[in-house]
């Protein structure tokens, strides 16, 4: 048992007996436990495994590479449109847990199993992903945008095109384009500090709101 999973627990204020009881599950199951980008993480010989979730309506288990779990009994839950490699396990109550505790162990074996064998997810790469009608017609018209699109990392391509696919509507593609047709130029991520202030460089920390207030 790591103490930090302790700390966090405690300062916990939804979902807390629902996550002890998660915590449980995967100390049985003989895991390594750590806290991991703000969360209890699981790992089997320095490989990650799952990390427990609490957010407003729901807590769970995400698997990292659950895409690759035969999810026999249909309980996975995909996090996002795009997600390629992690799965969700949701829960909204405790009874539900201690209800579902076999099963749950069932998947974290299977897990296990999963990194044992080395096995790898074949993440969709940047040229597979549809480039929205909007954007391309803009990189057709502005030479410099479409030579500083190519000059950006294929994940940095990749978050422009998601987030310029995302919207229904052609009017709000656009405007979503626009913002970042400057950004794209200067060489800056979707994600990247544009305000020099981040302590987290090239990313993004939240540091411009310092900016915002000061104005």
């Amino acid at each position: 048992m790591n103490s930090k999973i302790d700390n966090y627990l405690n300062k916990t204020k939804n979902w807390q007996k629902e996550l002890k009881k998660l915590r449980t599950i995967f100390l049985d199951c003989q895991l390594t436990e750590e806290l991991k980008w703000g969360a209890p993480c699981y790992s089997y010989q320095k490989n990650n495994v799952a990390i427990l979730h609490a957010f407003k309506d729901y807590c769970g288990i995400g698997f990292f590479k659950g895409a690759l779990l035969s999810d026999t009994d249909k309980i996975l839950t995909k996090p996002g449109e795009h997600t390629q490699s992690g799965r969700q396990i949701r829960f909204i109550s405790l009874k539900e847990i201690n209800k579902m505790e076999h099963l749950i162990k069932t998947y974290i074996f299977e897990a296990v199993e999963i990194e044992k064998a080395g096995l790898k997810i074949e993440f969709k790469k940047t040229e597979e992903y549809s480039v929205p009608d909007e954007f391309q017609k803009k990189l057709n018209e502005m030479p410099i945008l479409n030579t500083a699109f190519k000059k950006l990392t294929p994940g940095r391509q990749k978050a422009y095109i998601l987030y310029f696919s995302a919207p229904k509507q052609s009017k709000t593609r656009l405007t979503r384009i626009e913002k970042y047709t400057p950004q794209i130029i200067n060489g800056k991520g979707f994600n990247d500090c544009t305000c020099g202030l981040s302590k987290k460089l090239p990313s993004c920390d939240g540091s411009h709101r310092v900016l915002q207030k000061t104005k």
